[in-house]
Order: C-alpha cells, then structure tokens, then sequence
C-alpha cells in the first residue's frame, strides 16, 4: 500500500469521525402518552442512533441521540411529523460533540 492510499484512509476515517455527534433535544407538544418514546427507539434502532429518551414532569420529552448527525437529524425530524399518535408543536436541539458514552438505545423511566 503506498502513502497516497495510506492518507486517503486516514482522511476517510477522520471525515466519518468527524460526523458523529451528539444532540440533547426536547420535543414540546403532546408527546407524553401516545408511544412517543417506543416509537422514538425502534426508529432510533433502525437508524444505529445511540442514546436515551424519558419524559420530563413538565409534560416534555428529553432525548439525547449519538451517532452520525445524518441520522439525527433523520432521527429528531421523525420525531416531529411521523410520530403516529402525537402533535409536536416545537423542538430544541443542542448540538455538542459525540462523546461515545451509549451502548445502544435505551428508554428511561
């Protein structure tokens, strides 16, 4: 292998590192009660998204995705128009650096 293929690989490894990422978000709306955070992890299995999803007491969703930031966004715009049973009337995305800290996709209660 010479250098050239060598430093291709190393740029393509770092360019797909560079786009993992990882989003705390909170989806506002009716989302407590209609499956919002099943529904949120068999689509996050499907995507390869990591992360958690729990209801908050103030009646929103908090979620927190890692992954590929295609796939988050995917992820957080499912959210907002398919979910099957709820109405998302806003949400807010915080945007950080992927920290690897998820083993799968976990629902907390």
């Amino acid at each position: 292998m010479d250098s050239s293929c060598i430093q291709n690989l190393i740029s393509s490894l770092f360019i797909k590192g560079a786009m993992e990422v990882r989003a705390h978000v909170f989806f506002i709306g009716r989302v407590q009660g209609v499956f919002f955070r099943a529904n949120a992890k068999k689509r996050a299995d499907e995507l390869g998204v990591y992360g958690w999803i729990r209801n908050l007491q103030n009646g929103t969703v908090e979620a927190v995705f890692e992954g590929e930031r295609a796939n988050i966004e995917a992820l957080i715009e499912w959210c907002r128009k398919n979910q099957p049973h709820a109405t998302v009337d806003d949400v807010k995305t915080e945007w950080k650096k992927c920290e690897k800290g998820f083993n799968g996709f976990k629902v907390r209660y």
